[in-house]
């Protein structure tokens, strides 16, 4: 099984049908991962909150899982147009999105790990870009990592 980290950007997307190409018949974790509200909050350091009275944080987190759970149901409908046997998959962040993405491989025993350069986390990112090359620096497994579409001529469909 390989994993495949998803966040709809064309980079992700360019990954998924990388995958296919690399990794045809074989089975396939399309990880969404998302952020908790809390988590959104302490990372940006909370000083537009100045209170929380009244916000349903609960609420917001459901919602974030639900949009998750839809983006990585997408990915693994490409993934399985691609030629690979896809599960989706939706996990909150960890410490970070590529802590995720390796407690992920590390969960199912991944053969491999999926990723394109960049792409959008929580509100946006610079994914190599962060996310990827975190990855890369700590992960205990083979590592794709898939240039932008733009980068490569490739064209993500």
């Amino acid at each position: 099984m390989i994993v495949i980290g998803y966040d709809g950007s064309p980079d992700a997307q360019a990954a998924i049908d990388r995958a296919g190409e690399l990794f045809g018949g074989e089975s396939a974790r399309v990880l969404t991962v998302w952020e908790p509200f809390i988590e959104l909050i302490a990372r940006s350091g909370g000083g537009v909150w100045t209170s929380l009275e009244g916000v349903d944080i609960e609420a917001i987190d459901a919602a974030s899982a639900t949009a998750a759970k839809t983006r990585a149901d997408e990915g693994a409908q490409r993934a399985t147009r691609a030629g690979l046997t896809a599960q989706p998959c939706a996990r909150p962040r960890d410490a970070t999105v590529a802590d995720a993405i390796l407690a992920e491989a590390e969960q199912v025993d991944a053969t491999a790990i999926v990723v394109g350069t960049r792409g959008l986390t929580g509100l946006k990112s610079l994914m190599l870009g962060s996310v990827s090359h975190a990855v890369l620096r700590h992960a205990d497994r083979p590592v794709v990592v898939v240039p932008a579409p733009e980068t490569s001529g490739a064209t993500a469909s």
